[in-house]
Parts: C-alpha cells; sequence; structure tokens
C-alpha cells in the first residue's frame, strides 16, 4: 500500500508542481460524491483561467504604463478639457470626478495630473492638506462618492448548497432510488403502512446522513471564512485630522496621507508627495522584475505594489475596484488553494479501500443472488417470480450499494480538512495565523527551526542600558541618569548628538489626539529616540535645523542608514548609523574626552572594538552613531561611505521573552534542532543562545562572512554543528535552510520579518512571518503569521501540528477496523448464511458513526505535552504505522470472532428461541457490533499508551459524540424497530451488547503489550535524539 501511495499520491507541502497535482488526480478513480470529496482541493482548470486572465490584465497595465505614456506626448495638453464634474460629487463638495482621478494614476497621464494643476492642486479638489489629510468625520462621505477599498469577492455558499452537495453521492442516489421501488412494491404486496417500512427507513436514513454531513462542512466553511478575513487584514500608518495614525486597509479612503515604509504594500492607488529613495517592486502587476524608483517627476504608486526600499508618503487617487489590483484580486482567488499531503495520501487510502470495498460488495450481492436463485431451483421455482422475490432482489441490491457507502472512506480526506480547520482556529486563539493549509501540518513533521533573535526570542522592548560617548562608559538607568549624563556631555558633543539621533532616523516623534508624545517607528529606533528625548532634544526642532537632501534608509544587507543634510551656515553634514563593526570601519576619526574630534589610531580602534565587544557579552545589542562634513564643493550626489567621525556606541538592552527557555527545552525534547540566525553582533547572539539555552557547549556559533566563505564539502561538516548565526545576511539564511532541505532531507521552519526575507521563508517548508515586526513582504510569503512574534507561539504551532497528524491517524485506525469487520461480517454472512444480518438501514448508521461522527471526535483531540516528548516524523514515512497495523488486525479479529459465534451459534448461546429469535439475534449482533464501534473509538484516542481515558472527559466534543451516538442507538434499537428491522432488546441483552464492546479495552490493552518494530526517520545532530520505544513501556 505504501509503495502505491508513494508512487501516485506524494505531494511537496508547498510548490508542488502541475505534473503532481494531476497524477494524484488521475489515480483517484472510486469517488462516491466528487464535488464533495474534492471540494477542498485546487481545481487547475480554473486556475489556468485565472492565469491567463492575470497575464491579459498584466499585458494591459504594461501597455498603459509604457505605450500610452509615448502616446501622450503627442497629445496637446491644451485641447483637453476636465469632464464635468457629477452632481454627487459637487453635493459632496469635491472637485474631481471619481473615474477621471484614478484614470491619472492607472494610465501614468502626466498630461491630466498637469492639467488638474499637480498634486497641491488635486490635494485641494479633494478636500485635504497634505499636513492634516483626511477628517475623520468626512470617511463616510468620501467611502459614498470614491468607493470603498475593498474587492469583488465570491459570495459566501448557503448551508442549503452543503445540502445539495452531500445529495450527489451518486450511492446514496442509488439508495434512494432503491429505497422508492421498495417502497411501491412494498405497498402493493403488504400493504399500508406496513409496506412503505423498508423503503422509508432508508430514506430516512439518507436524509440524517446528509444532513450531519451538510452541518459538519458548514461549519468548516464558517471557520475557513472566518480565516479569510484575518488573513487579509492590514494595518496603515495614515495622517488623520492632523495625526499619525493605524487604520485598517479596508478603512482607506481618497484623500488619505500614507506612510510608506520599506516591506509595505501600497494600499491603493495614489500620487508620490515626499520621500527618500523610494523603490516600488511592480512586478506583481506588470510582470517587469526591474524595480521603479518613485520621485516627483514620476509620482505614480499602484495599489498591490511593494516597496523595496526607501520610504515616502502618498496622497490617496483611487481605492477599491477602481485600481488595477482590485481588478486582478477576483483573479487571484480563483482555481483555490493547494490541496495538502495528507489530503492527498488520504484520498490514496481511499481509493485503495474502495476499490476492495467495491470487489466485496459485487461479489456479497452475487453470493446472496446465487444462493437465492439456486434455493428457487431446488424448489423448482426458478421461472416462477413474484413480487417479494423482486422485493428481496432489491434488498440484495441496496445492500450491496450499502456496503459501497461503508467501504468507500469518502471522510478520510475530508477529517483532514476538519482537523486542519479546528487547529487553525485553536490558533488563531493563540496567536498564530495559518495562511496555507499545509504549513499547519507539516510543521509537525519540522526537524529544525532557524529562528531570528529579535522580537522573536527576545520582547523587542528595547531601551538604552550604556552609552559609550568621549570615551567613557556610562550606565542610562532613569530620567536623573539622562540629566547627570547630559551634564557630563560637552555642549559641543551633545548638539551633534542629538543632530545625529533626530536626523537619522526613519521614525517619528508623535503627538497623539490626547496630547501623549507617541515615538512611531521600529523598536531600535524607538530606543534610541528615547535616549535623545531623555537628554531634553525636540524632534521638530532638530528637524528643522536643517535640510535634508538624501536618506539611504537601513536594510539587512547594508545594516547601517546614511542620511545627507545641508547646513544652515553652509556646507553639508553626513550622519550614519547602524551594527558597530560596519560603522567603525567607516571611521578614522573619534570625538576624546574633551570632545575634541582626533585622529582615530589602530590601538583606539581596538579598544573601542573591545567595548563593543563588552557590551555584547552583556547581552547588549551594540549600535554606534557617527557624522562627516563636508563643505560647499561636495557635489552632495551620494553620501560618503568612509571618513567619518564616531560618536557614540549606544548598548541596547533587548531581554529574553518569558518561556523562551522553557519553549526551546521543548523543543529539543520533541528532536526539533532549534538554530538561531541573527544580523547581531556574535557576542550578542551568543550571550541571548545561552540564556535561551540555544548554544550548548558542542555546539557551534559562526558569522555570516564565515559561513559565506565555506564550500559545499565543509558546509556538509558544519552545518549540523551550526547553532548560532550572527552578523549574516538575508542570502546565509537562504542558503542555510537551502542546504538544511537538500543535504540532510530535514523538515525547515524559518522565520523572518523583513523584505529581503521573502526567499528564505519562500524556500523554507514552513515560513513563519512575524505579526508585529514582520512586512507585508514576509507576510505574503509566509505560510504561518506569528501574530506576538513570540517563539513561544511556535512551538504551540508545532504541537498542533503534530496534533493534526496523531489525529487523522487515530481516525484511519477507527476507520479501517470497522471497514474490515462490516465488510467480512456481511460477506461471510452471505456466503454461509444467505443472508446479511446488517441491513441497509444499519449499515448507513454505521457509515455516520465511523465516517463523519467518528472524524468530529477524533480529528478534534487537542494536542498534549507528550507530543512534543517523541521525535518528528521524517520525510517519506509510512502514514499507515506497523503499531496502527497492529491495533487494526487486533480489534477486527475480536471482532470478527465475536460476531461469527453471534451470527452462526447464537441462538444457542443466548438461548433464544420462539418466532422472534432471528429478529432478536440480528438485533444483538447490529448492537453489539455498534458498542464494539463506540468502545474502539475510544480505544483509537491513545494508539500505543494504555491509558485512553485520560482528558477524555474534559474534550467535550469526543464526549458528545459518543453520548450522542449511543442515545441514538437506544432509539434506533427500541423505538425505531420497524423502519431499522430491529426489536427491543431484554436489559441483560442490553449489558451484554455493552459488555462485548467493553471487552475491545481489554483486548487493546494485550495488543499494546505486543512490541512492534516502529522505523523512526530521526535527523541526526549535536544533541543526538533517540527514537521513543514502543510496547508496553509506553504506557
Amino acid at each position: 500500500m505504501e509503495r502505491y501511495l508513494k508512487e501516485n499520491f506524494d505531494l511537496q507541502p508547498k510548490n508542488s508542481s502541475q505534473e503532481a497535482l494531476r497524477r494524484w488526480r488521475s489515480a483517484v478513480s472510486i469517488v462516491k460524491n466528487h464535488k464533495r470529496r474534492f471540494r477542498m482541493t485546487a481545481d487547475l482548470s480554473k486556475r489556468s483561467e485565472g492565469e491567463a486572465k492575470k497575464k491579459k490584465i498584466q499585458e494591459k497595465i504594461r501597455v498603459a504604463l509604457y505605450v500610452q505614456k509615448a502616446a501622450l506626448h503627442f497629445i496637446d495638453a491644451g485641447n483637453r478639457v476636465p469632464p464635468q464634474l457629477s452632481k454627487e460629487v459637487i453635493e459632496a463638495g469635491f472637485g474631481i470626478n471619481p473615474n477621471d482621478l484614478a484614470s491619472i494614476v492607472r494610465g501614468h497621464d502626466h498630461k491630466n495630473l498637469k492639467l488638474h494643476g499637480g498634486i497641491e492642486r488635486i490635494a485641494q479638489k479633494v478636500s485635504v492638506t497634505i499636513n492634516n489629510g483626511v477628517r475623520e468625520m468626512d470617511v463616510p462621505l468620501r467611502q459614498k462618492v470614491y468607493g470603498l477599498n475593498q474587492y469583488t469577492e465570491k459570495p459566501s455558499r448557503s448551508f442549503w448548497t452543503f445540502i445539495w452537495e452531500a445529495l450527489h453521492d451518486l450511492t446514496l442516489v442509488i439508495l434512494m432510488v432503491c429505497a422508492v421501488v421498495s417502497v411501491a412494491v412494498g405497498l402493493a404486496t403488504e400493504g399500508w403502512p406496513k409496506g412503505m417500512y423498508d423503503g422509508l427507513g432508508i430514506i430516512l436514513s439518507i436524509l440524517l446522513v446528509v444532513l450531519v454531513t451538510a452541518v459538519s462542512d458548514y461549519r468548516q466553511s464558517l471557520q475557513f471564512k472566518d480565516l479569510d478575513k484575518e488573513k487579509k487584514k492590514i494595518d496603515i500608518q495614515v495622517t488623520r485630522d492632523g495625526c499619525r495614525q493605524k487604520v485598517s486597509i479596508y478603512d482607506l479612503v481618497v484623500g488619505d496621507i500614507v506612510h510608506l515604509n520599506i516591506g509595505d504594500q501600497v494600499p491603493a492607488d495614489g500620487l508620490f508627495i515626499s520621500g527618500y529613495s523610494l523603490l516600488i517592486d511592480e512586478s506583481c502587476l506588470s510582470g517587469e522584475s526591474e524595480p521603479v524608483l518613485i520621485r516627483p517627476e514620476k509620482p505614480f504608486l499602484l495599489s498591490g505594489t511593494k516597496v523595496q526600499d526607501g520610504s515616502g508618503k502618498m496622497l490617496v487617487t483611487s481605492v477599491g475596484m477602481r485600481t488595477e489590483w482590485g481588478r486582478l484580486m477576483e483573479t487571484l482567488s480563483q482555481g483555490g488553494e493547494d490541496e495538502t499531503p495528507l489530503q492527498v495520501k488520504l484520498n490514496g487510502v481511499a481509493t485503495i479501500i474502495g476499490k476492495i470495498g467495491l470487489c466485496f460488495s459485487i461479489l456479497t450481492f452475487l453470493v446472496l443472488v446465487g444462493r437465492f436463485l439456486v434455493e428457487k431451483q431446488i424448489r423448482g421455482e426458478l421461472l416462477k417470480w413474484s413480487s417479494s422475490d423482486g422485493l428481496k432482489m432489491m434488498n440484495y441490491f441496496a445492500i450491496a450499494v450499502t456496503i459501497i457507502v461503508v467501504a468507500v472512506p469518502e471522510g478520510l480526506p475530508l477529517a483532514v480538512t476538519l482537523s486542519l480547520a479546528f487547529a487553525m482556529k485553536k490558533l488563531m486563539n493563540d496567536k498564530a495565523l495559518v495562511r496555507h493549509l499545509s504549513a499547519c501540518e507539516t510543521m509537525g513533521s519540522a526537524s529544525c527551526i532557524c529562528t531570528d533573535k529579535t522580537g522573536t526570542l527576545t520582547t523587542n522592548h528595547m531601551a538604552v542600558n550604556k552609552v559609550w560617548i568621549c570615551e567613557e562608559a556610562k550606565v542610562v538607568t532613569s530620567s536623573e541618569s539622562g540629566n547627570d549624563l547630559k551634564s557630563s556631555i560637552p555642549e559641543s558633543v551633545l548638539t551633534i548628538l542629538l543632530q545625529s539621533i533626530f536626523q537619522n532616523t526613519g521614525s517619528e516623534v508623535v503627538k497623539g489626539r490626547d496630547g501623549k508624545t507617541t515615538i512611531m517607528g521600529t523598536p531600535t529606533e524607538s530606543a534610541i529616540l528615547e535616549f535623545g528625548l531623555l537628554l531634553g532634544g525636540d524632534f521638530e526642532t532638530q528637524r528643522q535645523a536643517s535640510n535634508i537632501l538624501k536618506v539611504e534608509p537601513f536594510n539587512s544587507v547594508r545594516k547601517k542608514m546614511s542620511v545627507l543634510v545641508s547646513l544652515q551656515g553652509g556646507g553639508f553634514r553626513a550622519f550614519c548609523k547602524g551594527a558597530s563593526e560596519v560603522i567603525l570601519q567607516m571611521c578614522d576619526k573619534i570625538v576624546d574626552h574633551s570632545g575634541s574630534v582626533v585622529s582615530m589610531s589602530e590601538v583606539q580602534k581596538n579598544y573601542v572594538m573591545d567595548v563593543i565587544n563588552g557590551f555584547a557579552s552583556e547581552a547588549l545589542r551594540t549600535l554606534c552613531l557617527a557624522f562627516k562634513d563636508m563643505n560647499e564643493t561636495f557635489s552632495g550626489d551620494s553620501i560618503p561611505v568612509d571618513g567619518y567621525t564616531l560618536i557614540s556606541l549606544f548598548g541596547i538592552k533587548d531581554p529574553v521573552r518569558p518561556g523562551v527557555k522553557d519553549a526551546v527545552r521543548a523543543c529539543i525534547a520533541a528532536g526539533i534542532n532549534v538554530r538561531m540566525v541573527t544580523g547581531d553582533n556574535i557576542y550578542t547572539a551568543k550571550a541571548i543562545a545561552k540564556e535561551c539555552g540555544i548554544l550548548t557547549d558542542d555546539g557551534l556559533a559562526i558569522e555570516g562572512p564565515e559561513f559565506r566563505s565555506k564550500n559545499p564539502q565543509e558546509m556538509k561538516e558544519l552545518i549540523p554543528k551550526v547553532q548560532v548565526m550572527a552578523r549574516s545576511l538575508p542570502l546565509d539564511k537562504h542558503t542555510l535552510v537551502t542546504h538544511l532541505r537538500n543535504m540532510f532531507n530535514e523538515v525547515v521552519a524559518v522565520t523572518g520579518d523583513g523584505t529581503n526575507d521573502a526567499p528564505a521563508l519562500h524556500e523554507a517548508d514552513i515560513g513563519l512571518a512575524m505579526g508585529i515586526a514582520g512586512t507585508e513582504v514576509a507576510k505574503e510569503n509566509a505560510d504561518i503569521i506569528i501574530m506576538d512574534d513570540n517563539f513561544t507561539t511556535i512551538v504551540n504551532v508545532a504541537k498542533w501540528g503534530r496534533s493534526v497528524y496523531i489525529n487523522i491517524q487515530k481516525f484511519v485506525q477507527f476507520q479501517l477496523t470497522v471497514n474490515v469487520v462490516a465488510l467480512m461480517v456481511n460477506f461471510i454472512a452471505a456466503c454461509f448464511i444467505g443472508s446479511a444480518p446488517l441491513t441497509a438501514v444499519q449499515l448507513l448508521w454505521v457509515n455516520m458513526i465511523m465516517d463523519t461522527l467518528g472524524a468530529l471526535a477524533l480529528a478534534t483531540e487537542p494536542p498534549n505535552d507528550e507530543m512534543m516528548k517523541r521525535p518528528p516524523v521524517g520525510r517519506g514515512e509510512n502514514f499507515i504505522t506497523m503499531i496502527m497495523w497492529r491495533n487494526i488486525i487486533g480489534q477486527s479479529i475480536y471482532q470478527l470472532v465475536v460476531l461469527g459465534l453471534l451470527m452462526f451459534d447464537g441462538k444457542r448461546l443466548l438461548m433464544l428461541s420462539g418466532s422472534d429469535a432471528n429478529s432478536v439475534l440480528n438485533t444483538f449482533i447490529f448492537n453489539s457490533f455498534v458498542f464494539c464501534q463506540v468502545f474502539n473509538e475510544i480505544n483509537s484516542r491513545e494508539m500505543e499508551k494504555m491509558n485512553v481515558f485520560h482528558d477524555m472527559f474534559s474534550n467535550w466534543i469526543f464526549i458528545s459524540v459518543v453520548s450522542s451516538t449511543i442515545v441514538f442507538q437506544v432509539i434506533i434499537v427500541e423505538y425505531l424497530g420497524a423502519i431499522a428491522k430491529t426489536v427491543s432488546l431484554s436489559w441483560h441483552l442490553w449489558l451484554l451488547s455493552i459488555l462485548i464492546g467493553s471487552v475491545s479495552l481489554i483486548i487493546a490493552v494485550i495488543l499494546k503489550c505486543i512490541p512492534v518494530k516502529s522505523v523512526k526517520n530521526v535527523v541526526g545532530g549535536p544533541r543526538g535524539y533517540e527514537p521513543l520505544s514502543s510496547g508496553p513501556d509506553m504506557a
């Protein structure tokens, strides 16, 4: 079976080829309900149509951007007259129509922009000022006139749609036809009401199956709908009522002043107001890979594009479906999401079992009909047929079809969806947003986590703890120490320090409506600005003191931020800050203890390096500030890269998050290697890694440049030992992830927050983006978003991933046992007795127990800590393990033996006599069979451990399902005898049925004492994980 599954139903967790997706679809041969089975799989034809439509739109945009611009040069602007304003626009007090405004940016129409008087005049026409932005009270009016920033989405499917889909089950349709014929024949032969019981029972059972199935599927769809809403939530920084604030992307309106930074997604079409080095990636719209530099001469910003570098402000001109991105979004959702590997594998299992079931169904029907014909021949009535004979043949056919209903486990692949939906909803409550279904499943197999340090292992609440200035280190603890520090720094040095802090920053100090000062920016920048405010600096005063000419924003490759300003007295000054080693190499001068600028000797440089390493060894992030003065002869075309004067060195405290050490310990116990990959100083990284428990005595800490210099053979020897990589570039993270996956066959999860982390997030088996610190580019390339940026949440995702995998294994074990017993009981009875002890109605009820209700009970078991005390499931490991086969075969043998004894010698064993002895026996067999499944459902909660009742009563879903099954079984046996072909049982027969079922608990204990060789594919590492043993020692 496993070889067949690997050949036909093996799928990568992400980025699967079209060939692999088509291969498994073509291998699925027996499907009862195509609509339901393939609901959660990608529609490849629709996806192809969507891609074609997307390319057409991209081509149109490319024409608009390049061809139209050339054509417009030949059109005289004087001949173009602005269109007449609509009544709605005039009444609202605006001066430009929505479509006219939208066409300016969409068509990159310089002439039309000039005709309307430029950006300042357009701002007036949409009734905003560049500094104050939109008034909050005007938002509803703007949404009414210019539209909402929302895109057309497919309408949600109603509950009746799921009812209709459930009715598409071919076997149920055949049974319905049989039931109708049965009612017609029964009424003709036996009269009202007795003649309609058989057919009516089947119809009611089918309706119950359809109803339960539809309710389960509908609830799943609602869960996925809620998760989709969460995925699309993006917060945007805007200026409204003169205050900078965050708003939802859906609340954005025409006229909003939006602040853009590196990694952001442009939320609407707009015009560039101001900014520095704003580089936009338009490939998602135009298909062009070359980024576009936005400047006053080229001010058009398109919705959906990404900020690759720089920062800026834009005026929103069109939103929602008036943007090209809005039209493109319609095509992006077509085709659906790729199916998960487990869904595909279980489609394969369902196909194999379905084929076996079909064979047994046909054999059962042929045996029943053959025996019936032989009996007629013996009686000499072969050519004499009555309506009762026809009814009997119809019942045989109905039983055969019902066997197919039971045998084809349509619910197997859908159980994965149910389990994933349950896990994703719980994870959402635990601050993890799963963007792709397969990620939740794959995370359970993760053998390595490559994690960032800042904000993931640490709190990201930063504060300057130490400062080295004028050749002296000082501790910063409070506002009093700030005053002491201020008095100890020469005035000239303090002035240049404050200029460096407030002018060379990508963050802002803003006042809210309540008058309180807030710093908007990254935690590192915020810590430095807070220190500047502590020294008495004023953000606005410092910014107005000089004119900023050029800015090079910080990114993870440069590891520095630079700014060039013109001084009021003439000349230029460049400020630079960033990674301490990088800035130190750019400096040849230093501010000494007296505040004078002196040349930096090699000895001084080594001394500063020792200070940096000292700060870093105390787990402080180190950052240097430097400046360089130039006279009027400097061209100002670029920011200098050397000749700087070192002003100061900061040591920034970022405490380790509570619970991280325990989470790392849990990962190690679970066989998951944790590696820290950070851009920080190696001493800082080592100090934090040791505090978290990541760096061990036999582990290795390495710097990015050294790692990059290794050849493939050296990397193969080095990587298993690497636990910390410091001063790394995003490319180093990508290289590490690639080698871990390809060289060592590890399942790798990697965290990322920056734009440059996108390749590593895409390459990893599971990409984890940070919800707070992460850019929109990183989030878009991630599979899971960690909403609280906490490493403990990542471990929780791994736990839920393992829970999904194990829960599906439990369900498969349970369902296969029911399948084997139901098929064999009916087949053996047909061969030796000539009738099936389980009727069509009873089999439909069993099908519901093992399919929808079984999935609900077993696929929604919450995780426990024991799951993190075993190694991860390796790539290519058998899904149906030897332990599962042991349990399936053992329980099946027990049930077949018991039910066989009852079928062949039940009357004597139970001391039954009288005219209703056969009916009582068949009812007792049915009752015992159902209770065997109820107790086997409890057994399936633990495949290896003895105590199957652990935490059972805290799982209300499981208890509800089991209780409901028992209650309905009592109703069916005691009150629905005419429909279900049962009779009322005495209390001692009820007790005996329960006892027979409960013996399976003892059988399970005996089976678990049988040792089974379980091969675990554990990836070796420096910590040397050992697979857990199986058998009685698991108790």
